[in-house]
């Protein structure tokens, strides 16, 4: 019986070639779930850090309206303003 050489390489070629996408794939698989679990730590970080930038802009006004500074409020939430349109938050509620 005759060995047909060229249909052996192309089995051992696709063989080798499914391992080696095998071992790629399963890296990947891996990264993408460590990357994943940053991600879900870092968005859980920015909930966290909201939530305390809400409290303290709230008990700033509420001091500010304890007190009635004005200008200092003023102040305040023009530099709030400032920063919500740099960040082009502020367009886009006007539009």
């Amino acid at each position: 019986m005759e060995i047909n050489w060229v249909i052996l390489g192309w089995l051992i070629d696709m063989t080798l070639n499914g391992f080696v996408w095998l071992v790629i794939a399963s890296i990947f698989l891996l990264l993408i779930d460590v990357t994943d679990k940053w991600t879900r730590k870092a968005i859980q970080w920015m909930g966290e850090v909201d939530e305390w930038i809400r409290i303290y802009i709230e008990k700033s006004f509420e001091w500010i309206q304890k007190k009635n500074l004005q200008i200092l409020s003023s102040i305040t939430l023009l530099i709030i303003f400032g920063i919500l349109a740099q960040l082009g938050i502020i367009p886009k509620l006007i539009s």
